[in-house]
């Protein structure tokens, strides 16, 4: 089993989002059973909160479901997850501070994007419409190649 968490800010918008576009990716090509898929957050302001009312729209337009509710990541998520992967540099800053000596592999979201040149997942969240779409179209990008790679 490879198990797999995706960790943003407050876990309302980007990292629920790449749950949702990588869980749907793994059903497609078959390989549900060989996944555990996750989302957290460093922070616990929205812990149990759903996602992002806007972000679940534009996800339910392309096919995605977001069904995960808010947490913040703990360290126990290291020795439960082989990749803990970030949406930007803040993110991974933070989460490599509370590795606790883990083998969990801390790596960026972006990192896995061929199509798309950003460095990160933007926050579309005080932003207008256009950007939680573009957040999708980064994380089809990235998860794609990250299950490819996996």
């Amino acid at each position: 089993m490879i198990s797999v968490l995706f960790v943003c800010m407050g876990n309302i918008c980007r990292s629920p989002t790449a749950e949702g576009v990588f869980r749907k990716m793994v059903i497609n090509a078959g390989r549900s059973s060989e996944f555990e898929i996750d989302s957290a957050g460093t922070i616990g302001y929205h812990t149990g909160e759903p996602a992002d009312r806007r972000m679940r729209s534009a996800a339910e337009g392309r096919g995605y479901q977001l069904d995960s509710r808010a947490r913040q990541i703990k360290t126990s998520d290291f020795h439960r997850f082989d990749w803990i992967v970030t949406m930007d540099d803040a993110n991974f800053n933070e989460v490599s501070l509370l590795d606790p000596g883990s083998t969990a592999r801390v790596v960026r979201m972006c990192d896995y994007c061929e199509i798309h040149s950003e460095t990160e997942v933007p926050d579309p969240y005080y932003g207008g419409e256009a950007g939680f779409f573009k957040v999708i179209d980064i994380l089809e990008d990235a998860c794609a190649n990250l299950l490819h790679q996996l």
